[in-house]
This record gives C-alpha cells, sequence and structure tokens, in this order.
C-alpha cells in the first residue's frame, strides 16, 4: 500500500542521528580501522544512489548495466563484463571504471567528480568480502516501469502542470510523474523514476520535456528530466542528501531552477544535468523558484520568511525582496509563481543598472497573497516594504500553491486549514475575487491551463479537481492513479 504523509515532512533524521551517537576518539593517521562487514544496504547503496543511479537505472540503462539493485549489479553491461565478482574487487568491471587508467581520469561517474579514494576502498572491500546482500526484506520492493507502484488508496497528490498546449496535465505522484490527458479522459503515461518522494513537476516552455523534483528523504535529492513525447528519461541528477523542491524553467528553456532541504537554491543545464548555480543565502528550506523574465535572475522562496533575488551568470545573491522588518511576513512562504507580463519594460534599479521589470506572487504559512516586483527601484529604508505592489484578501490556513494565467491577468491559489482545503481565482490586477471552491480535500497543488478556461487543483485526498475560474464549479474530478481493487 502507497502510503499516504502529510506534504513537506522533514528529513533532517540524520542530523538528529548525528547528535545522538556518542563521539568517537580519532584514529591516527594512516590508520582508519576497519569495524566489522561493509554493509550493502548502509552503506555501499548509499555510494550507488548519490552517485551512479542516475545513467544506470531501469529508466535509464546506460551501457546496458543497471545499478539499483543488488542482482543487477552481478549481470554484464554492453561490455560483457561482470559489473560485480562477488569476492574478487580486482575482476570487477564496476571498480575498474571507478579508477584511473592509463595516466587518465577515472571514467565514472561520467562527467562528474571521482569517487573519494576511501569511498573506492568501501566499495572493493565490499566486494572482497563477498558483495553480499543484507537488504532488508521491507525494503526489497522493487518499482520501474515494468513494476509501477501499486495503489490501494490515492496518494498525497503535491504538484501539477499543464504543458504548453494545454492537451496534458502533468500530477505528481508516489516514485512517478503522471501525464493525463487535460480534460481528465484518461492517462497517457507513466514516468516511474528513482525518487520516492516527488515534490514538483513542470513542462518546459515548448513542452517537450518535464522536470521532476523529488527524492528519497535522508538518503537523496534528484531532479529528473524525461522526454515528453518519448516517454524516457533523459537526465537524472542526484542533489544533496534530501528531497528537492520548487522544480522551474528558464525561458529559453536551457536550465532548471530548484530549491533544496540544505536550504540552497541551486539550477543545472537542462541539457548536459551541470550545475550551474549555487546560492546559500537562505536559512531554511527553500520551496519554491521562478525565473525572470529574460532568465538572467531567480526568485526563491523558503520557510525562513523570505524571497531573495539571485543573479544567475554571477551566483550572485542580489537582494532580498520581501520586507526585512521582524513581523512583516507571519510564517514561512511556501508558494511561488512569476507573472507573465505582456511588456518587458525596462526600469532602473538602486544599482544604476537597467532591468525587465518582472513581478512574482507568493505566499505562505499567514494564508495571504501578495504581489511583489523582485526588482528594487528605491533605496531600502529599514521598515519599508518597497516592492509590494498588492496584497489580497487572506484565505483560511496556508498556502501551498500559486499559478498564473498565461497573460497574467489572474493568478489561483489554493490553501489548507485543519484537513479542509479551498481554491481561489483572483484578479491580479484590482486584487477582488473572481470565484471560490471550498469544502474540499486540503490543497497542494494548482494549476491554470493555457487557454485560461480550466483549473486543476489537488492536494491530501490524492483527487484533481478541475474548475471553470470565472464561476468555481466543479466540472470533473477524478483519481490520477490505477487503484487496486
Amino acid at each position: 500500500m502507497i502510503p499516504l504523509r502529510p506534504l513537506f515532512l522533514a528529513g533532517a533524521a540524520l542530523a538528529s542521528l548525528a547528535l545522538a551517537l556518542p563521539a568517537r576518539a580519532a584514529e591516527p593517521a594512516g590508520k582508519a580501522k576497519d569495524v566489522g562487514p561493509v554493509s550493502y544496504h548502509r552503506n555501499v547503496r548509499r555510494l550507488f544512489q548519490q552517485h551512479c543511479q542516475g545513467c544506470h537505472q531501469p529508466a535509464k540503462p546506460q551501457g546496458g548495466y543497471v545499478m539499483t539493485s543488488h542482482a543487477d549489479l552481478l549481470k554484464v553491461g554492453d561490455h560483457a563484463l561482470p559489473g560485480v565478482v562477488p569476492g574478487n574487487a580486482a575482476k570487477s568491471y564496476l571498480v575498474e571504471q571507478l579508477l584511473p587508467q592509463n595516466g587518465k581520469r577515472a571514467a565514472m561517474p561520467k562527467g562528474k567528480p571521482p569517487l573519494a579514494a576511501a569511498e573506492i576502498d568501501l566499495i572493493k572491500r565490499w566486494i572482497n568480502e563477498g558483495a553480499k546482500d543484507d537488504t532488508p526484506k521491507s525494503s526489497r520492493v522493487a518499482i520501474d516501469a515494468k513494476n509501477p507502484p501499486v495503489y490501494k488508496l490515492p496518494p498525497v497528490l503535491p504538484s501539477l502542470d499543464y504543458s504548453p498546449d494545454g492537451t496534458l496535465l502533468a500530477v505528481a505522484g508516489y516514485h512517478e510523474a503522471l501525464l493525463h490527458k487535460a480534460d481528465g479522459s484518461g492517462l497517457v503515461a507513466r514516468l516511474v523514476g528513482l525518487s520516492e518522494r516527488v515534490q514538483s513537476v513542470a513542462f518546459s516552455p515548448d513542452g517537450k520535456l518535464l522536470a521532476v523534483a523529488g527524492g528519497s528523504p535522508g538518503r537523496f535529492g534528484e531532479v529528473q528530466v524525461w522526454d515528453v513525447a518519448k516517454k524516457r528519461l533523459k537526465h537524472s541528477v542526484a542533489v544533496t542528501f534530501d528531497t528537492l523542491y520548487g522544480v522551474s524553467w528558464s525561458p529559453d528553456g536551457s536550465k532548471i531552477a530548484f530549491g533544496c532541504a540544505d536550504n540552497s537554491v541551486r539550477a543545472i543545464e537542462s541539457d548536459t544535468g551541470k550545475q550551474v548555480l549555487f546560492q546559500g543565502a537562505h536559512s531554511d528550506w527553500v520551496l519554491g523558484t521562478a525565473f525572470s523574465q529574460d532568465g538572467l535572475h531567480v526568485v526563491s522562496i523558503s520557510r525562513d520568511m523570505s524571497m531573495k533575488l539571485t543573479h544567475v551568470a554571477t551566483q550572485r545573491f542580489v537582494d532580498n525582496v520581501t520586507s526585512i522588518t521582524p513581523g512583516a511576513l507571519k510564517g514561512g512562504l511556501l508558494a511561488l509563481a512569476r507573472r507573465p507580463l505582456p511588456k518587458q519594460t525596462q526600469v532602473k534599479g538602486v544599482d544604476n543598472a537597467m532591468h525587465v521589470y518582472d513581478e512574482v506572487v507568493m505566499a505562505g504559512s499567514d494564508g495571504v497573497p501578495r504581489i511583489y516586483k523582485i526588482h528594487r527601484t528605491v533605496q531600502r529604508v529599514i521598515g519599508d516594504d518597497a516592492n509590494k505592489v498588492r496584497q489580497f484578501p487572506g484565505m483560511p490556513g496556508r498556502i501551498f500553491a500559486l499559478a498564473f494565467n498565461k497573460d497574467g491577468t489572474q493568478f489561483v491559489a489554493g490553501s489548507s486549514l485543519d484537513g479542509k482545503g479551498e481554491v481561489r481565482v483572483y484578479n491580479a490586477n484590482d486584487g477582488k475575487l473572481v470565484s471560490k471552491l471550498e469544502n474540499i480535500g486540503a490543497v497542494y497543488a494548482v494549476a491554470f491551463r493555457p487557454d485560461g478556461k480550466q483549473v486543476a487543483s489537488a492536494g491530501f485526498d490524492g483527487v484533481v479537481r478541475l474548475s471553470d475560474p470565472a464561476t468555481g464549479k466543479v466540472v470533473k474530478e477524478f483519481v490520477p492513479v490505477p487503484l487496486k481493487k
């Protein structure tokens, strides 16, 4: 059965464990002490998840070799050599690929820094000790395209996104992203990947690719890039040791930004998976990102009650977009969306540089949506909130999701309070309420269909609701995952 988990659960078990363990005396230099046999499940598998499985998994078996299960490790790939030979690391092709050969750097991990000597030694020890599989029975369930998740109850749905042409609706599930026809009439594809928790899905500007951000709490974070037409995994990039959030695309589709539970904002190249941005100015989890219209900046929101602006090319933190006045924002920020504006008007910032005028809507724990311009045009004064453009009537509980319509005249917001949810559509220009959908389950995800005539919402009860943004009336609802009777 797929567990029903509340959204945004902490993945900080490792930190708690580290505090609980007694300190060990440092070993003398050069005399590292071996303590018992190496565990595949606890030690070796973690290294493979972080460094190898992005390219060697059922959805992307590079070199014909899969590394997501113990049984697969013992098989041969395209080179017709066994990856792991139990009891003999010297004859294991996997080890050969991790070591420098003929004065050249190690072949694997491809395009990434080589594993540390201590990590390679750990793998070699495990192989020489017999390459035993100590995976508990409870962890032996394999989930991939051939063995997709089995649902006995609808799962929590944390993210939705329409394709730019309005024909598909991507839904975040357990271990997968599901592609549905936009009218809810049928399931088109199940994109099953490594990450247990899928937190965010977003189509590329041209609709050809789907970015998926998530991970396995306390173990690894992952960005997946899927080819929508071929339903094939293009990239899997492992980042940090916890789940990722708030994925977004640059306007030209060349970069993908996302937030991390290590308090950082990052971005990768969509073609190569190479990291091109790291910003560590936040002091809590980063849950949302958005590129500026010209793609030169990234806006990020965090549980630390701040919205920050970062210059992509230099990876430089520029400014706090929101007020730094204590008490101006009551609680962390959970949702963010950039406003599509018809003209790229130039404005002069306080740095005397000309910037494209940009606005975003953000919200969070206090349930109040606010629109901000991202570039400061007046000198900061302690206590001001000069970047704020407009504040909207508050919603019950916390706002977990925001999305604009295509022309930026309206936006939809989803909230949750005491297990009940609400969806509201606001007029972005005058702040008035357009429509309201009440008495539904807690809402964690919303999306505006590109033609502006339909809103999708979903959340804790696992039901996708399609509603009329003008009236709030539900026109269709469906469970996006196949349920086992």
